[in-house]
C-alpha cells in the first residue's frame, strides 16, 4: 500500500477516533464513527478481504442512515 494512503487512512482513523471519544451528540458520534470506518476500507483492502469491503461499503453507509433517521431530534411542540 502507498505510504501516503496508508497515512491518510490512519489520520481518518485517528480524526473518527477522537471525535467519536469526546463528542456528546449522538449524531455527531455515528457521523464520527462513520469517518472512522472510512479510514479502515484501504487497511480491508490491503489484506485482500475484497467481499468483506464490499460488504462493508454496502451496509455501513444504510446503516448510519437508519440509525441517523431513528435518532432524529424532534423539535419541541
Amino acid at each position: 500500500m502507498d505510504e501516503i494512503i496508508m497515512a491518510a487512512s490512519a489520520i481518518l482513523i485517528l480524526i473518527g477516533m477522537a471525535a467519536t471519544i469526546f463528542n456528546r451528540d449522538p449524531f455527531d458520534k455515528l457521523i464520527s464513527l462513520s469517518v472512522m470506518i472510512a479510514g479502515v476500507f484501504p487497511f480491508i483492502v490491503d489484506r485482500g478481504l475484497l467481499d468483506v469491503a464490499i460488504a462493508l461499503a454496502l451496509i455501513a453507509p444504510l446503516s448510519t442512515i437508519f440509525i441517523l433517521m431513528a435518532c432524529q431530534r424532534r423539535a419541541p411542540s
